[in-house]
């Protein structure tokens, strides 16, 4: 009787600890709080973000980490530059199929049918495998990853706050700002993600629309345009400039590329304003008016991109309790070395100044570091190369010719059509033409402009020839490996240097 009641006693006691212990460690998840040194923290895993805690951490520093997402790599891996480049590999290659170009090469598929979950599978798969290289790498290199929302709370130190209420405080010396970007919303125009969509929804839609309608003809509003009129959508791209490509694009190429996509089956209004949007169930009414001629008209669709670019995150991260003020558009002023007004703060990529490019906030991250190291910080943003990945790509580098004409500098112009170019032949690919622009005095390469195959890989040899001030001659007298495409890039060279090229 008294060794059951002592079992019943020992058995009620110890259910009383559990319960105890469970509600003690309830209250420590809700209120833990811990506290992280480093040398560096970097706030923002995108490819700026990621490539500084690398690099940090090889240099010796104790790295920090800190990213809002459940996974690493920012918008580009996730929601941006992977895997839009995915979709437009593959819908490129079921266009070749679909169209009749494979069988215009002798190549018969029989009957080709789209499925469009695969088609994303393969994306999903792309991104899931970088964004997953990027966890190996910081623990290759020993970078400490903490997942949470950021924010500054002082000089050097940063507060993480967790998805289950918890926080962690991070001490450094140094703290550098890479949250990137995200959409600019469409003034009365609400984006569900579903039928009226931003770049992040149309990388996800359940089925190609009949009729799809895209608010911006700039880079991601043309590349995935491209990407839903390949797989069967009729695409109208709406912009309020009369060019397409947005900022920096030649107008020559400008007005090439769009007569090519046109010829692919978009369709473009140009110099037109959107008024409005209504959604009735599952299509959209999209309001346009000619900026000119104040010409009415409304647009049908079952699928409405909002595509007119993006703007800087820089909300919440605590800036003003540390006296940074933000400029007209929403930027983080920095100075030549990167450092905000504060010297332990510094920002980079997306939030500051400059093009909003991936490789751009890659290459201040990396010398951002090597200055706090004691390194020398330089970079030319006029070698800051912009691609649009469409088919055919178009890529440039430097000065346009317009940009040349404001600034009253004397040029020289050399172009190579690809179709003159043997490999282009022989691929069957021959749109589209290379442009040289070099210093009418010193031959110096001043800017080069491309819209054609492989334009994307071809544009770094420029870049490469700039950043080592060489002249269209240099670039004209150096070995090119035939049948290529590169030849085409030579062949602009020699006409830029000499006149006229050998081959056209």
């Amino acid at each position: 009787m008294q060794s059951t009641l002592r079992r019943t006693v020992t058995a009620v006691a110890k259910s009383q600890l559990r319960s105890n212990a469970a509600i003690l460690g309830a209250l420590n998840t809700r209120c833990y709080s811990s506290t992280h040194e480093a040398d560096v923290v970097v706030i923002g895993s995108g490819p700026g973000g990621y490539v500084a805690a690398i690099k940090a951490a090889q240099m010796g520093m104790k790295a920090i980490s800190v990213e809002k997402e459940a996974t690493l790599g920012g918008t580009c891996l996730n929601v941006g530059c992977i895997p839009s480049k995915a979709l437009l590999n593959n819908s490129h290659y079921y266009h070749m199929a679909h169209s009749g170009d494979l069988a215009a090469r002798g190549i018969n598929c029989g009957s080709v049918s789209l499925d469009l979950e695969k088609l994303m599978g393969q994306k999903t798969t792309a991104v899931k495998a970088l964004t997953g290289g990027i966890a190996m790498l910081f623990k290759k290199n020993k970078v400490t990853q903490l997942t949470g929302f950021g924010s500054i709370v002082g000089p050097n130190e940063v507060q993480v706050k967790k998805d289950d209420g918890s926080t962690e405080t991070i001490k450094a010396k140094n703290i550098v700002i890479a949250t990137g970007s995200e959409v600019t919303p469409f003034p009365g125009i609400t984006i569900d993600e579903e039928v009226i969509v931003s770049s992040t929804g149309a990388l996800k839609l359940a089925q190609v629309p009949k009729q799809m309608v895209v608010i911006g003809a700039g880079v991601i509003g043309l590349e995935l345009g491209s990407v839903w009129s390949r797989l069967g959508a009729e695409v109208t791209a709406v912009e309020f400039m009369d060019t397409i490509g947005g900022v920096g694009i030649d107008n020559e190429v400008s007005k090439s590329f769009q007569k090519i996509l046109a010829k692919q089956g978009l369709k473009f209004k140009l110099g037109t304003k959107v008024m409005a949007a209504t959604r009735n169930g599952d299509s959209v009414t999209v309001s346009v008016e000619n900026a000119k001629s104040g010409e009415k008209e409304e647009l049908q669709c079952d699928a409405l991109l909002v595509s007119v670019g993006r703007r800087p995150y820089t909300e919440g991260l605590g800036l003003e309790s540390v006296g940074i003020v933000k400029d007209d558009r929403g930027r983080i002023p920095v100075n030549a070395t990167f450092q905000t007004v504060v010297p332990s703060i510094y920002a980079i990529g997306d939030c500051i100044h400059g093009p909003m490019l991936a490789h751009k906030a890659e290459d201040e991250g990396l010398i951002t570091i090597e200055g706090i190291n004691g390194g020398h910080v330089h970079i030319d943003y006029n070698c800051v190369p912009s691609v649009v990945y469409t088919h055919p790509e178009v890529a440039w580098v430097g000065k346009t010719e317009e940009v040349l004409k404001q600034e009253g500098v004397a040029y020289k112009m050399g172009k190579f059509p690809f179709l003159a170019n043997s490999r282009a032949k022989t691929n069957n690919d021959t749109d589209g033409f290379v442009k040289v622009l070099a210093d009418q005095a010193t031959d110096r390469v001043l800017g080069t402009h491309i819209i054609g195959p492989a334009a994307g890989e071809l544009i770094n040899e420029a870049v490469l020839a700039m950043e080592y001030g060489a002249s269209a001659e240099d670039i004209a007298r150096v070995c090119h490996a035939h049948p290529t495409c590169a030849e085409a890039l030579r062949e602009a060279n020699v006409a830029a240097a000499f006149g006229k090229p050998i081959n056209f």
